[in-house]
């Protein structure tokens, strides 16, 4: 090539790159200004609580009410996903217009896998037993939205839009790691029966990688909503991404200082005021940050009182006001999964856990033995047969067990309000099946509660 056409190349480089900054800056001085949160309406508290339910007679029809494993307050358990021997997380809950619930969450041989899907199942209206799991989205399906080569699948979260409708982001990969993934999206009008072809979500006019997602959306005044992503490429952050109407990126802001940080989960405390938590990708501690200005800056990121061992938190505002989160609260490990409650706006710092699931040992690795007959004791006492029970086992223990020792996990929680005020929580069980737990948020302390 001669030295005029090297000049040539490398002057259409430079106008192209020219071109580019020139788009990216007018697409900046043109967002819409940041409109305010919608904050979640309040109701008056319920007295209700019958010792047993305030569901009444459907109730009987429910999974038996347990105590949780610190005394502390009464739930309903049950798992969703059903097929034996997969490999299954990050798991996403919504509620369907006629009160049942839908859940997503991937599937397959092991994370990262080319057979890993996004898998669904739907509950029945009156008893709240989960009904078969079907396949939502495979690759291929996903490849043929996108017209590009997808290598993985990976978180994928389910919301409803201002408008009605039902959204599904997920994380896909297309090269590399989970460093190199986007989100692609796709939106239902039927309550999930049917869904669009996926749309790539474009965060940012260049590359276009690294984004992925894991927190629940919040709605915005403008019939827009506000998506907590994060990146892992090179290092990690958490960003807010601005939405329209039309599912289109108008905006985002980085949390400041959340270097190291991931998979943020947003509370909103006002109209203007909100708070972000994220996940310590150092397993430091549980990470903070807040607005006053609806998202159009945030606080520089803080460690909290709790500890975080590099997993995932849920964060979620009642329709009293109590904001919530579900997180591993031990050093490491993820052994461990509880419930925080605190006023609206206020800090979790100090405030007495909920205590959903612990290890029979926390913070240590029992025996393969052991490890065994804990997980086929309870997959057997809620409906598995002995055949499925040791599918499940063997897929729990080529993720969780090394050298004849296991280590137990109830990890990357998620949480909903049901419109009849239950609070429900879904989570990865010992990452061989989603479990769903359902409580009543109102019911008394253990001082008082039923005996």
């Amino acid at each position: 090539m001669t030295r005029h056409r090297l000049f040539r190349l490398d002057t259409w480089v430079a106008l192209l790159l020219v071109l580019a900054f020139a788009v990216s800056g007018w697409k900046i001085l043109t967002r819409k200004p940041v409109t305010s949160f919608v904050a979640v309406p309040q109701a008056s508290p319920r007295s209700d609580w019958s010792g047993e339910d305030a569901a009444g007679a459907l109730s009987k029809a429910w999974p038996a009410l347990q105590t949780s494993p610190d005394g502390r307050f009464r739930f309903r358990a049950q798992f969703v996903s059903a097929a034996p021997g997969q490999a299954v997380h990050a798991a996403s809950i919504v509620e369907l217009r006629d009160g049942r619930l839908r859940a997503v969450w991937f599937s397959g041989s092991r994370e990262g896998a080319a057979d890993v899907a996004v898998r669904t199942a739907v509950t029945d209206a009156a008893t709240l037993q989960w009904g078969p799991e079907q396949s939502l989205f495979e690759r291929d399906r996903i490849q043929r939205g996108l017209w590009r080569y997808v290598k993985k699948i990976g978180n994928p979260v389910i919301a409803r839009a201002p408008d009605g409708s039902l959204v599904l982001w997920m994380v896909n990969v297309s090269l590399g790691g989970w460093a190199g993934s986007s989100i692609s999206w796709s939106r239902s009008t039927d309550d999930g029966a049917t869904w669009s072809d996926p749309r790539r979500l474009v965060t940012s006019p260049f590359l276009n990688i690294s984004t992925l997602v894991k927190g629940a959306p919040v709605a915005m005044a403008d019939g827009g909503i506000s998506l907590p992503v994060y990146h892992e490429f090179f290092t990690k952050f958490g960003e807010v991404l601005r939405l329209d109407s039309e599912g289109q990126v108008v905006g985002k802001t980085r949390i400041a200082g959340s270097q190291t940080s991931l998979q943020p989960v947003l509370l909103v405390a006002g109209p203007e005021r909100a708070q972000i938590y994220m996940r310590s990708g150092t397993a430091r501690a549980l990470m903070a940050s807040d607005t006053i200005d609806a998202g159009k800056s945030w606080s520089p990121t803080r460690p909290t009182a709790w500890s975080n061992p590099d997993s995932a938190v849920a964060g979620l505002v009642s329709n009293t006001g109590a904001q919530w989160l579900a997180l591993n609260p031990a050093s490491r490990n993820r052994d461990v999964l509880a419930l925080l409650q605190t006023s609206l706006g206020g800090v979790f710092d100090g405030v007495q856990p909920w205590m959903v699931e612990s290890s029979v040992s926390p913070q240590k690795s029992i025996a393969e033995r052991d490890f065994d007959q804990l997980l086929s004791g309870e997959l057997i006492a809620r409906g598995a047969s002995a055949g499925q029970a040791q599918a499940y086992v063997a897929s729990a223990k080529r993720q969780l067990c090394n050298s004849g020792y296991c280590a137990q996990e109830y990890s990357y929680p998620y949480l909903l309000q049901s419109r009849d005020g239950y609070i429900h929580l879904v989570y990865t069980w010992h990452r061989t099946r989603i479990k769903h737990v359902w409580f009543d948020p109102l019911q008394p302390g253990p001082a008082t509660g039923p005996r």
